[in-house]
């Protein structure tokens, strides 16, 4: 038999206290849809509690996929994620399925359904975290996973890949420092995640070190789109005391702000010096080439699927983190300020 608990109780002793048949129970094990959505968390909750676990096997299986989930295709960010996982899966001889669900910060709820049905080989999950209930389904039926947590920190029992975010702050700011800035914005993400904070740390670090005062009005705290970026770089540099420069929390952010230097009549880097974050492609394609914080994302893509595959090995080691460094990547998008 492939499927067998970690404790005594058998299979039929969880279909008599969940009040089901042995056959419902095979459904829920085996991600069928004709089960009632109470009837599964019924059963999941029993399963869960007494520490079952599906045994791997080769036909544990019944496909070669590595799942992928976004909560959203974002072209350019996205891209980087796709192509690690994607060459390290045909490395492997397996395929790679696409799935977009939920927020940044989980998968939606119908999401654990699908997956169960489609039993890929192992999930890579771009988000924040991950409910404690899909952890238990995901582990009862053995299907390893991990995240590639470039926005968030998820609980040390879970595997995940990350980078360095702090110092990523710290060393855009730095640079703007040396190139004698002392009137910098910053501009990061949503509140409610982690490398917004700690991204905006390390700005505030490296203000504090050089003596320079924060105005609490220079750090705005947006989405990550170019919207954000765009409406809250307005709002910075429409002011008779505008900074001379602004580091923006994503590169898509750092193209709204240009965009809004084009809307208010400034250039980059003669009026305003501007730093992205993530050194996506387009960053060398815009007008002035970008400077930015250079996140590996491809490589922690490839990391992530590495762990997966590692993971369904016998005597896999238990749960990982890996932090990737950031570099500074310097192009025409920064310079000295000009003499008042």
């Amino acid at each position: 038999m492939t499927d067998q608990p970690t404790t005594r109780v058998t299979l039929a002793e969880i279909a008599e206290q969940a009040e089901v048949s042995l056959s419902t129970i095979s459904k829920v094990l085996n991600g069928r849809s004709d089960v009632s959505a109470a009837t599964r968390s019924r059963v999941e909750e029993l399963l869960a509690h007494h520490g079952y676990r599906r045994r791997s096997s080769p036909s544990a299986s019944a496909t070669s996929l590595i799942e992928l989930v976004f909560h959203e295709l974002e072209a350019a960010w996205s891209m980087e994620i796709i192509r690690g996982v994607e060459d390290v899966a045909r490395a492997h001889g397996l395929s790679v399925v696409l799935t977009e669900s939920g927020s940044r910060h989980a998968p939606a709820a119908d999401w654990i359904d699908g997956v169960l049905r489609r039993r890929p080989v192992g999930v890579v999950l771009v988000f924040s975290a991950i409910p404690d209930q899909y952890r238990d389904v995901l582990r009862a039926r053995s299907i390893p996973f991990v995240i590639i947590d470039p926005a968030g920190d998820p609980t040390p029992d879970v595997p995940s890949v990350g980078s360095a975010n702090w110092t990523g702050g710290l060393m855009a700011t730095r640079h703007l420092i040396e190139l004698g800035h002392t009137r910098i914005a910053a501009i990061t993400g949503p509140d409610d995640m982690m490398c917004s904070h700690a991204r905006i740390d390390g700005y505030r670090s490296a203000m504090t070190a050089a003596g320079l005062s924060i105005d609490p009005d220079w750090i705005r705290w947006g989405d990550f789109h170019t919207s954000g970026g765009r409406d809250h770089g307005y709002e910075l540099l429409d002011r008779p005391d505008r900074p001379t420069a602004i580091f923006a929390g994503s590169d898509i952010q750092a193209l709204g702000v240009l965009e809004a230097m084009r809307q208010l009549g400034l250039s980059a880097p003669g009026d305003v010096s501007v730093v992205g974050y993530d050194d996506i492609p387009l960053a060398t394609w815009v007008s002035p080439r970008l400077t930015t914080v250079h996140q590996p994302l491809r490589r922690m893509a490839e990391e992530a699927t590495r762990l997966v595959l590692k993971m369904r090995e016998p005597g896999a080691e238990g749960v990982t983190r890996l932090d990737l460094a950031t570099d500074l990547v310097v192009r025409d998008s920064t310079a000295p300020p000009r003499p008042e």
